[in-house]
């Protein structure tokens, strides 16, 4: 119990610096086990299977609120199968040359290909991770992005499981009948209710049929979470019960970074030499990124953000560099410097993406500005003209005062919302919405450019959204009437202290209309 506590300690430590530093928390749990492994300390019984479990939660939650379409999207194909190729031929010469100097033992061409193929993913768990705390894996980059990642990791689970020793299982055309088995589990989903039933429902859905039921036929367990989140995408409490299993998978990946952390004994030349590998490999990944996905009809912003989320080596590295050292293709200082490498380019990655506003803009300076026409429809400018009203942030509290400001203020109002689903859901129902992101700097000098906007309704969840919208708004020079949602005392007094014209605590709110319902109820 004492490794545990201790274990435990030092990771809510080093995450509270983090958070003081206004860098994820993640980057302290690396940190928390990079101390912990220096000190010797052995991660604990039991730490590797929560670490396991988190990773395998995280994948279901991303086929929740995942649109299978993003996969046909030529720049998500296109920029991955692309993007791998070069990675493992740039990643295998760069080795190489490393090899011929004499910082690194190279026993072949396999060596390089198989380390160039390892450093070729991107992580699935941080770039998960950094656009769930920006609200953002809705918006056309997040899903680019995430399409991405589905597409590498099926690469690198047929890799996985192509080589090794056992083939799967004849059993694995039963998993056929994993489907008419959601179908029945889709039906009783919707009679669940909203409490802890709810949040066992998805734990027993991503650990039963998906991660169990795969690993006893001899295919990787992580895919088969994957698989059953994605059967349950679309249903109309998908995306309540990803919320409902944020907490436990956010509390389980806790011990996923520190085992990466702990699991890495190097020495000071491993170390240099992964240091050297990040500091090579991730701007020409970044660089890469960012040209293939202008390739295929994204905008400069676009690509710039996708390519910052994806700029890191993935966990999948390790597992295939552990897989090239069991087949006797790598030797165990190699996994020790993959694993290094992989820890060392989440906190750079982890960092930047902190930034990422900031770079973006400073970034679009040196790319030439593409013509709207040679732009993927989704990525074009939006047109604010024509509107009144801007409602930024189409959940329930925004839908709400989109309906009002329609019905009884008789306004002209737009919708706009980062998440395409949600987009397409309210362009069925008949209302004026467009997919767009409050982090767009084109979208806020259009919406003032316009000189039809008179008032901003910021309706986002995260109260980071807002202030940055706000700040957006400031920048542009929009000089309208700003109205803000908030859910909690300090961040109605932020956004008072920062000009914003009327805010309304959403709870405070409820509580005066319940009153007022109740009262009304009393008078004859």
């Amino acid at each position: 119990m004492d490794d545990i506590a201790l274990t435990l300690m030092v990771a809510a430590g080093f995450g509270t610096v983090a958070h003081l530093l206004r860098v994820p928390a993640l980057v302290g749990f690396l940190g928390a086990g990079f101390v912990l492994g220096a000190l010797q300390v052995e991660p604990f019984t039991g730490l590797e299977r929560i670490a396991s479990i988190g990773v395998t939660l995280l994948l279901f939650t991303i086929g929740l609120k995942f649109d299978m379409r993003a996969l046909l999207r030529r720049e998500a194909y296109g920029t991955a199968v692309i993007h791998m190729v070069l990675s493992v031929l740039v990643i295998a010469g760069t080795v190489g040359l490393a090899g011929v100097i004499g910082l690194a033992s190279i026993e072949g061409w396999r060596t390089l290909a198989l380390v160039g193929f390892a450093l070729s993913f991107s992580s699935t768990v941080l770039c998960v991770k950094v656009l769930e705390g920006r609200s953002d894996d809705g918006s056309l980059y997040g899903q680019t992005a995430i399409a991405i990642l589905v597409i590498q990791d099926l690469a690198a689970v047929v890799f996985i499981t192509v080589s090794e020793d056992e083939p799967p299982s004849p059993w694995a055309f039963a998993l056929v009948l994993v489907l008419p088995l959601v179908w029945l589990l889709r039906k009783l989903l919707a009679l669940i209710g909203h409490g802890e039933l709810l949040v066992l429902f998805g734990v027993v859905m991503a650990l039963g049929p998906g991660y169990f039921a795969f690993e006893a036929v001899g295919i990787k367990g992580d895919l088969g979470a994957l698989v059953l989140g994605l059967l349950f995408a679309g249903h109309p409490r998908a995306i309540e019960m990803s919320k409902s299993l944020f907490s436990v998978k956010e509390l389980f990946l806790v011990g996923f970074f520190l085992v990466i952390g702990m699991s890495a004994s190097p020495t000071w030349s491993d170390a240099g030499l992964a240091l050297g590998l990040c500091v090579v490999l991730l701007p020409l990944t970044f660089i890469g990124f960012v040209w293939l996905c202008r390739l295929f009809g994204l905008r400069n912003r676009t690509a710039i953000r996708t390519a910052l989320v994806l700029s890191n080596f993935s966990e999948f590295s390790i597992i295939v560099a552990a897989f090239g050292v069991t087949s006797g293709l790598l030797s165990d200082r190699w996994l020790t410097i993959i694993t290094i490498a992989v820890a060392l380019s989440m906190v750079i990655s982890s960092v930047a993406n902190t930034y990422a506003s900031v770079l973006v803009t400073s970034m679009r300076k040196w790319l030439p500005q593409r013509e709207p026409s040679r732009l993927r429809p989704a990525d074009r400018p939006i047109d604010t003209s024509g509107s009144d009203v801007v409602v930024l942030g189409m959940g329930r509290v925004g839908r709400a005062a989109y309906e009002r400001l329609v019905n009884e203020g008789g306004m002209r109002v737009l919708g706009i919302d980062n998440d395409h689903a949600v987009i397409s859901r309210l362009e069925a129902q008949g209302l004026h919405v467009v997919e767009g992101d409050a982090t767009d700097l084109d979208f806020w000098s259009r919406l003032v450019s316009g000189g039809f906007v008179k008032t901003v309704v910021l309706a986002m969840a995260f109260h980071g959204s807002n202030t940055y919208a706000l700040d957006r708004l400031h920048e542009a020079g929009f000089d309208g009437r700003v109205v803000a949602v908030a859910q909690h005392p300090d961040q109605v007094e932020h956004l008072a202290a920062n000009g914003v014209n009327g805010v309304l605590n959403i709870y405070e709110g409820a509580g005066h209309t319940l009153a007022g319902l109740a009262m009304q109820s009393e008078e004859p």
